[in-house]
């Protein structure tokens, strides 16, 4: 049984502060490191939009070592996201990178689970695309990029009809 604490809160003054180590963690490939910052920084802050949004870029950074349960995880805090461009957005990079994890996996059905992961984040794109703020187009950029990467490899590619399934019919 794992033994239990009482975790210690930090003071508001100190968020700021904590919120650049979560960056920099993230930077460090310490996607851990960084969650329980940001943990720490929501305990006090419970709607900072920054600590939300490097919350759920760590949890994304895990999906290489464990999908689950960063996934579901991440998942639970977009409606907490402040605008609906937001949430098509980091919808979008959510299922991105579960697709660039199914792709890297090398499971016998990776390729066809990173295309159908790739084109749902590129309808989320389209999405955020449509409401977006006046000069941004991050969800453009994100689209070409899943674009290009599906365009670029042979071995992520749809899935394909079973022909024995259509004579059944």
């Amino acid at each position: 049984m794992a033994t239990m604490f009482t975790l210690k809160p930090i003071s508001l003054d100190a968020v700021a502060a904590a919120l650049e180590k979560a960056h920099r963690y993230r930077l460090l490939n310490q996607p851990l490191q960084a969650e329980s910052i940001c943990l720490d920084v929501l305990a006090v802050s419970p709607d900072d939009a920054e600590a939300l949004l490097t919350l759920f870029l760590a949890l994304t950074d895990q999906f290489s070592r464990h999908l689950q349960p960063a996934f579901d995880r991440a998942q639970a805090l977009l409606p907490r996201l402040p605008d609906a461009y937001a949430r098509c957005y980091y919808e979008g990079i959510l299922c991105e990178r579960r697709g660039k994890a199914h792709f890297r996996s090398g499971n016998p059905m990776a390729g066809t689970m990173a295309f159908e992961w790739l084109e749902m984040a590129m309808g989320f794109y389209e999405r955020a695309e449509a409401v977006r703020p006046p000069g941004d187009d991050d969800a453009v950029l994100r689209w070409n990029s899943c674009a290009r990467m599906l365009m670029a490899n042979d071995r992520i590619r749809a899935p394909v009809d079973d022909p024995s399934e259509s004579m059944l019919e």
